[in-house]
């Protein structure tokens, strides 16, 4: 019996063991409500077969989770809020960056890695100081002190060493400023610096990276010349963080949320594919790493968006197939060109009625934002697509894992438990 007993300690005990990841990567789709990966499905569905493919949020798809902020801002919580909970497990009020209620500073998971010895890094399409990243990496009491918020990525020390050891995404109006250029700084002390993506197959691994690629965000994922760009700063990260004491990465999907706020169905799908792009290289990167844990979910959903609108069931996302640029740069060349059908129909990818002409030719060669809508109207028409808002929404949001550890978040959960689980993982108790 005493051996019996050993053995199945023995077991148990090895089993423990291999539920705590080495690396966690935790992704996060900004805005990305149910919605959005129901409407990424049919958008990616091969209409030549009768069935609807599964994608690889399907595949991961694990749980769900709740998204409200603390009592005082209500039911609906913004991406500051939303990063707190995840990054902290604390609820906190409508713009806070890494701080409770009271404004005091909460321990994120990020911060708790690098103290146990990890390497640390974002990969995020928006700016790197921007909510999401910062509610990591930062502690403000407002989202809305960038400057602040990227000076203490110099500043503040988490384990006596910089809180990241890698920074991928936007941010140059932010670091390269005319009171302090952060970005020399970071040089100085021994960081490489890109200043574009391309140049990512180039940089040493051994040392730490800065790579800043835009004024604020990236391009819309339609305007890149692949269409996607957070799998490529993914796999930079992932590259300088591997090491034998582990990492932790942030991703950040961020203008999933950006085309929520817009209203803009082709930016939403374009956006959509990049992130499954990056997730499906994230999925196979954790077969052939099983030490490592991969979780996604959102902050929150953005825009009401609306898979069928106007009591018409139908929802048509072919006509998003073969959009050339996105709707936004679709629009401002349309403004530039005398023969609009022509060019719209090119960049759109389809030709268009006698309805939609009209349309498009009455776009004004002076008002961008006019212009904008125009062609956003035109495809939710297209497409069958509604919105409620152009502001957040509270709906519940869907959580996938794959590795060691991934059944804790399973079921539905509270945001706050997705950082309470991953501490565990990572041995805070």
């Amino acid at each position: 019996m005493k051996f019996v007993s050993t053995v199945l300690l023995s077991t148990l005990c090895m089993a423990a063991i291999a539920q705590e990841p080495k690396n966690v990567i935790m992704v996060v789709g900004d805005g990305m409500g149910p919605a959005y990966t129901t409407a990424y499905r049919y958008f990616a569905d091969d209409r030549t077969t009768p069935a609807v493919e599964q994608t690889v949020f399907d595949r991961l798809l694990v749980g769900m989770a709740s998204t409200y902020p603390a009592r005082v801002s209500g039911y609906v919580t913004d991406s500051a809020a939303g990063a707190t909970a995840l990054s902290t497990g604390t609820k906190t009020y409508n713009g806070a960056i890494a701080v409770d209620v009271d404004k005091e500073p909460v321990q994120t998971v990020l911060e708790w890695a690098k103290k146990q010895g990890m390497k640390t890094g974002v990969a995020v399409t928006s700016q790197i100081n921007h909510a999401t990243p910062a509610g990591y990496s930062s502690h403000n009491e407002s989202r809305k002190n960038y400057n602040e918020i990227a000076d203490s990525y110099f500043d503040r020390k988490v384990a006596n060493t910089f809180v990241l050891d890698v920074m991928l995404g936007g941010g140059w109006n932010y670091f390269k400023r005319d009171d302090r250029d952060l970005v020399t700084e970071f040089t100085d002390a021994g960081y490489q610096y890109v200043d574009t993506i391309s140049a990512l197959q180039n940089t040493d691994v051994s040392k730490p990276l800065l790579g800043l690629f835009a004024d604020k965000g990236l391009n819309w994922a339609l305007d890149m010349p692949d269409k996607q760009r957070l799998q490529t700063l993914t796999q930079a990260a992932v590259k300088h963080l591997e090491n034998d004491k582990g990492f932790f990465l942030l991703v950040e999907a961020s203008q999933v949320d950006w085309a929520g706020h817009s209203n803009d169905v082709g930016a939403a799908m374009g956006e959509m594919q990049d992130l499954a792009q990056t997730m499906t290289w994230l999925e196979q990167y954790v077969d052939a790493h099983p030490d490592t844990l991969v979780v996604l979910t959102a902050d929150h959903s953005t825009g009401g968006f609306t898979i069928g609108a106007d009591t018409i069931y139908k929802w048509e996302p072919q006509w998003l197939e073969n959009l050339k640029a996105s709707p936004f740069n679709i629009a401002k060349q349309v403004m530039a060109t005398n023969n609009k059908v022509a060019l719209a129909s090119e960049l759109l990818g389809f030709t268009l009625t006698e309805d939609e002409k009209s349309l498009v030719n009455a776009i004004d060669t002076q008002d961008e934002e006019i212009a904008y809508q125009t062609i956003k109207t035109l495809l939710d028409l297209r497409t069958n697509t509604g919105w409620t808002t152009g502001g957040h929404t509270g709906v519940d949001v869907p959580v996938f894992a794959k590795g060691p550890g991934s059944e804790k978040f399973r079921g539905l959960l509270n945001n706050t438990q997705v950082a309470d689980n991953i501490f565990t993982l990572l041995g805070r108790k």
